[in-house]
C-alpha cells in the first residue's frame, strides 16, 4: 500500500481570489509532476482532499490526467486539522491512497506517521511535489519525493 501526500499547487493571492484557488503556475507545476509520475509505476485507487479551493483545485487537475476510482472532500485535512485516527483509518483503508492538503498538515502526518509523533519535520514540502511513503511490514518508510522544480 502506498501513500502519496501532495501540497496544493500554488495559489493565487486572496487579492485576486478571496478563496485562494490555484494559479496557473500551479496548474501547470502539478501537469508536469503527474506527466513524469505517469510513466513510472504509479497507481491511485482513492484521492482525499481538502475543502479549501487551492487544494480542491489541484486535486481536480489530478483528477482530470489520471485514473482515480474514488474521490473525496474531507474536513478533517485542513492545515490546522488534527490527525486523531487518520493514520488508523488509512491503514484500514488498504488502497493506494492521495491526499492533497496543506502544511503544516502533511509534514505532522508524516511525522506521526513515521515516528509516531506529529512534532518533527521530516520532508520539506513543496507546492504540488508528491511525497511517497509505503507501509510494509506494520511500517510507514518514506519511499520517494518528486518536487516540480527538479524535474
Amino acid at each position: 500500500m502506498e501513500l502519496y501526500l501532495v501540497q496544493h499547487g500554488i495559489a493565487v493571492s486572496e487579492e485576486v481570489d478571496p478563496h485562494k484557488g490555484i494559479s496557473r503556475e500551479g496548474r501547470l507545476q502539478t501537469l508536469r509532476v503527474l506527466a513524469f509520475l505517469c510513466v513510472k509505476d504509479f497507481n491511485v485507487d482513492v484521492l482525499w482532499h481538502s475543502k479549501k479551493q487551492r487544494a480542491v483545485d489541484t486535486a481536480y487537475v489530478i483528477q482530470d490526467n489520471i485514473s482515480i476510482k474514488e474521490v473525496v472532500a474531507r474536513d478533517d485535512l485542513s492545515p490546522l486539522s488534527e490527525i486523531k485516527d487518520l493514520p488508523n483509518e488509512i491503514i484500514q483503508l488498504d488502497k493506494n491512497l492521495m491526499i492533497v492538503g496543506h502544511l503544516p498538515f502533511l509534514g505532522r502526518l508524516v511525522s506521526q506517521l513515521i515516528t509516531g509523533s506529529d512534532n518533527y519535520e521530516l520532508v520539506s514540502f513543496k507546492h504540488s511535489g508528491v511525497v511517497c511513503l509505503d507501509y510494509k511490514d506494520s511500517k510507514w518508510r518514506i519511499k520517494w519525493i518528486v518536487a516540480p522544480d527538479i524535474i
